[in-house]
């Protein structure tokens, strides 16, 4: 596996727009990343993490503007929560027209959200946004080092290579789907639900 240093932006978002499968730091863990606008690409995503298909897969974003170019339905509240908390360790669920959900494993909603990382929001400032999820087999622990990575990818020609970022905190992000009268937590993780609730 090509191992790329932070400095390497552009040699990585090549392999991305080439439709590869690129292993980057998030601000939390490791993240196998693909292209959101290349089918093909992501659904290499489930194969690298034998993952089942109607698991949906996160994107990242650069921004929050980012969301003006996407089938999503932001409420005023998700902008206030998004606003407050982005970038950062949470991941909002919004409605999304289902072309868009199912061609990363949802069916009506994605899973958006703008990590606190400068290196991966310039990537994808380069690439346009990405479909990334932990990198891990399904089921297993996320990856904090790049020693992981390798022993978790080494070997796979699924995956174009590491984008080195050194140590990640291992705290994965709280998913979240924001509701009128209360919010359902997907998955507990970095921001306490209590912070998001308290945004009104």
């Amino acid at each position: 596996m090509i191992e790329w240093s932070l400095d390497d932006i552009d040699e990585v978002a090549a392999a991305l727009r080439n439709g590869r499968v690129v292993v980057v730091p998030t601000d939390t863990v490791y993240g196998v990343a693909a292209r959101f606008d290349d089918p093909v690409a992501v659904s290499k995503l489930f194969t690298v993490k034998r993952r089942p298909t109607t698991v949906a897969l996160p994107v990242v974003l650069s921004d929050f503007s980012d969301l003006a170019d996407m089938a999503v339905t932001v409420s005023d509240r998700a902008q206030r929560v998004a606003g407050q908390l982005w970038p950062g360790a949470l991941t909002l669920v919004l409605p999304a027209d289902p072309s868009l959900a199912q061609r990363v494993g949802g069916v009506d909603t994605l899973g958006v959200r703008v990590p606190d990382d400068d290196a991966l929001r310039a990537l994808v400032r380069l690439t346009g946004p990405l479909a990334v999820t932990s990198a891990n087999e399904h089921g297993e622990p996320p990856c904090t080092s790049p020693d992981e990575v390798h022993r978790t990818f080494d070997g796979r020609d699924e995956v174009a290579g590491l984008w080195n970022g050194g140590l990640r905190n291992g705290v994965v992000s709280t998913v979240v789907r924001l509701g009128d009268q209360s919010d359902e937590v997907l998955r507990s993780g970095a921001i306490d639900p209590a912070v998001i609730a308290a945004i009104r």
